[in-house]
């Protein structure tokens, strides 16, 4: 079939011209790896060049605070990536002076970095021969060869590398391991492939087969999981004050959103009926406050993340003490800096809806 040949034709031809194509310097395809992990190209883009202009090299990412690396990740969700992100250049920088250590083995050992990303460093940055297996590999490689082992399963993922390591072109795995990835995201695509127009139409095992939409096989997603968030937007002192103050918490805990700011929060699993006795009684329960004055009570909004959908209100409340009542991890932020501070995309849009909080 000439496999790896063929890809590297199709891919002179129909890649995509992306900065970090440009080079082979490790940071900045280790950078992009790490974007891009669960987010797609044109929108991990933007993000990509402003790392690169505020972080130009890994020394300078490593002397950031996590605070700064948070807030200019806002958005990209899935932020535990950006926090092992941080520990990676500080290791990096320290450890090896800068240097990325061009063996697989020892950039695995690196938080953050799994076998797909160490495999694209080192075979991307360093030309070493690394199959790399991404969701765009496992559906070229079904489809192609006609594989129908469950993908996200052991028995899988050991099938998938054994085609992988057979496959791959020893003497230019950069260029193998980007075509084939580059092959499943535009031409080899989840839904409307272009199998008519196919460098492989003659072989392909699902098209010669009407198995184009069987192929990858995957288990079942698991159930999406519904939770309530309330929030509490606390102003301990009268409306109007140019200098008011709102309560923040930093999420500290194991849960979602590690290391960003939200508001103070009561969770439920169910949704509640809001009125003004019901919001009375959770500031009396939860923060021990007596005759606070409700100023906004928001829209609902529903953020939905893997497994899980979050349903989220806002409710403003003005208050004449400070809070002796709280969690820990909360502090008092000066209300017209909130933008200061990093925070979850649904954060960010309510203050974007309501400007004048």
């Amino acid at each position: 079939m000439d496999f790896g040949n063929r890809l590297a034709a199709w891919y002179q031809k129909n890649k995509r011209d992306l900065p970090w194509r440009n080079t082979n310097d490790p940071y900045r395809i280790w950078l992009s790896e790490i974007i891009l992990q669960q987010t797609r190209v044109i929108q991990g883009l933007q993000y990509y060049f402003k790392f690169i202009e505020k972080y130009p090299d890994v020394f300078a990412l490593a002397g950031a605070s996590r605070d700064e690396v948070f807030k200019l990740w806002q958005g990209l969700g899935y932020y535990n990536r950006a926090d092992n992100m941080l520990s990676t250049a500080i290791i990096i920088a320290e450890k090896y002076n800068g240097h990325f250590p061009s063996d697989y083995d020892a950039l695995l050992k690196m938080p953050g970095i799994g076998p797909y990303t160490a495999a694209a460093v080192a075979s991307i940055a360093f030309n070493l021969p690394r199959p790399v297996i991404d969701g765009n590999v496992y559906r070229v490689l079904s489809r192609v060869f006609g594989i129908d082992a469950v993908v996200n399963s052991p028995e899988g993922h050991t099938k998938f590398q054994q085609y992988a390591e057979d496959l791959l072109d020893r003497a230019a795995p950069s260029i193998y391991n980007q075509a084939l990835m580059e092959f499943g995201a535009l031409h080899c695509t989840p839904v409307n492939p272009g199998c008519n127009t196919c460098i492989f139409m003659g072989e392909c095992y699902a098209r010669l087969n009407g198995m184009v939409k069987d192929l990858p096989v995957k288990k079942p997603k698991n159930k999406v999981r519904n939770r309530f968030f309330y929030y509490f937007i606390i102003e301990p002192e009268p409306g109007g004050n140019e200098n008011a103050k709102v309560y923040l918490r930093k999420r500290m805990n194991g849960d979602i959103w590690r290391n960003l700011y939200d508001f103070l929060l009561v969770e439920t699993d169910h949704k509640l009926e809001l009125n003004d006795a019901a919001i009375m009684h959770i500031l009396k329960q939860n923060f021990n406050l007596e005759n606070p004055l409700i100023s906004l009570v928001s829209k609902a909004y529903i953020h939905k993340l893997t497994h899980q959908s979050i349903h989220a209100t806002f409710i403003k409340v003005n208050v004449d003490k400070k809070l002796d009542k709280h969690e820990k991890f909360v502090i008092l932020a000066d209300k017209n800096k909130l933008s200061d501070y990093p925070v979850p995309r649904l954060i960010e849009q309510f203050l974007k809806d309501y400007k004048t909080l």
